[in-house]
């Protein structure tokens, strides 16, 4: 059962609690709200205005579980304060721990802070959560794939057009890396696993990955240095920082130049270009990666 006014009231709190800065807004000038405006919040949770008034002032549709767990990240909830939102709106709060999908308010407030630089918060399976803009000018928008191809390690293996943004030399590491990772994944999560559904359909769908599945090895890690090669911009070569969120298994990958090489200027360029049209020179049923 919804409780309309609780969750009217604790939308409002947890809006007004909030300013534009801690979610990767401007301010603006001459700006006299108490915490977040209604539209920005609507923003940040990808929903109409109108829809997200409603439920402030206890009216509307009863909210879905995908709208609830929208709005419980697009107000940077805590897993607390996100279980009690589902349970305000009259729904079981969804799992914790490895296949939970809900950034945690502490990885996303530094990828809030991060938009001049390629970002971007994965799942232990590489599953892209959200990306900053430069993010989505590397690479694509990683966070529209659905089902298994979701995972870059699938994608890897069962769609070539996955390949183009890395460099040629790089691909057998980036596959060994691959599927040594899922191994690792499956070995923690157990046969019932998402993990362990992912392996079964690679070694069912890709020759590549049951030769090198094979090999059992464990532990194989990418270079620090990533090479990328960017549609317009060429050949970029890319320190990756990984920042690791025990609790959800997340991970925020920060990708950098060094000062002063072609790759930095590169960078500086690609803030300027934005994103690629990788879908428009992509083969009929390929994607980027």
């Amino acid at each position: 059962m919804i409780d309309r006014a609780g969750l009217a009231e604790f939308l409002r709190r947890r809006r007004e609690s909030l300013q534009p800065e801690d979610v990767g807004l401007p301010r603006g000038q001459r700006r006299r709200t108490t915490g977040l405006r209604r539209e920005e919040v609507a923003l940040l949770c990808h929903i109409s205005t109108d829809y997200y008034s409603r439920l402030e002032r206890e009216r509307g549709p009863h909210p879905s579980e995908q709208m609830i767990a929208s709005i419980a990240q697009g107000l940077h909830l805590s897993l607390d304060e996100r279980d009690h939102l589902f349970r305000l709106a009259g729904h079981n709060p969804p799992t914790r721990g490895a296949i939970s999908e809900h950034i945690s308010p502490g990885l996303l407030r530094i990828l809030d802070r991060l938009a001049d630089t390629p970002a971007e918060v994965v799942t232990e399976l590489g599953e892209t959560l959200r990306q900053t803009p430069l993010g989505v000018a590397l690479t694509g928008d990683l966070t529209r794939y659905t089902g298994p191809a979701r995972s870059i390690g699938y994608r890897w293996f069962t769609d070539p057009a996955c390949r183009a943004l890395y460099h040629p030399d790089d691909h057998a590491l980036h596959s060994r890396v691959f599927a040594s990772g899922l191994r690792t994944v499956v070995t923690l999560r157990g046969p019932g696993s998402w993990a362990a559904h992912l392996q079964n359909l690679l070694l069912d769908r890709s020759e590549e990955f049951r030769a090198v599945w094979q090999e059992h090895e464990i532990g194989v890690r990418h270079d620090t240095v990533k090479r990328f090669v960017h549609p317009e911009i060429g050949e970029l070569e890319l320190t990756c920082q990984a920042l690791l969120d025990p609790v959800q298994s997340h991970r925020l990958l920060v990708y950098t130049a060094v000062p002063g090489t072609e790759s930095h200027e590169k960078l500086q360029l690609l803030s300027v270009i934005g994103a690629p049209d990788l879908m428009a020179a992509a083969p009929p049923g390929h994607h980027d990666c």
